[in-house]
């Protein structure tokens, strides 16, 4: 067999894994929360997904590589796409999701439920 690491699964699935800040692991490695994938009926790697609040800072991270600077510098209307990106991601079903936010941002709690007050009462009319 070859190594889980040159296995064409994991080249197709790498991408992936590192865009949700997941982790491959050998198939041996795997707990009951893990997600085990097979290629032909062989376990070949086993990912362990991240938890929700890790989850966020990935997510903030890679939102700060697409815009090309901290978040804290984009300008208004940036930060509110951020905050609409974040909201259809489920960010602030995370525990301390909208403080993480803010701070991300630079800004207070109170303006980012203002940024999705605002949304929300657009998508209403």
């Amino acid at each position: 067999m070859t190594e889980p690491a040159d296995h064409p699964l994991v080249t197709a699935v790498k991408p992936l894994v590192d865009a949700m800040g997941a982790e491959i692991l050998g198939p041996d490695q795997a707990q009951p929360d893990d997600v085990l994938l097979s290629w032909e009926g062989e376990d070949v790697i086993a990912v362990r997904l991240p938890q929700l609040s890790d989850s966020l800072d990935h997510i903030l991270a890679a939102l700060e590589r697409r815009h090309g600077r901290p978040l804290a510098e984009l300008d208004r209307k940036a930060k509110q796409s951020v905050v609409r990106t974040l909201e259809a991601r489920g960010a602030f079903s995370v525990r301390h999701g909208v403080e993480t936010v803010a701070s991300a941002l630079g800004v207070s709690r109170f303006t980012v439920y203002n940024y999705l007050n605002r949304e929300n009462a657009a998508r209403s009319e």
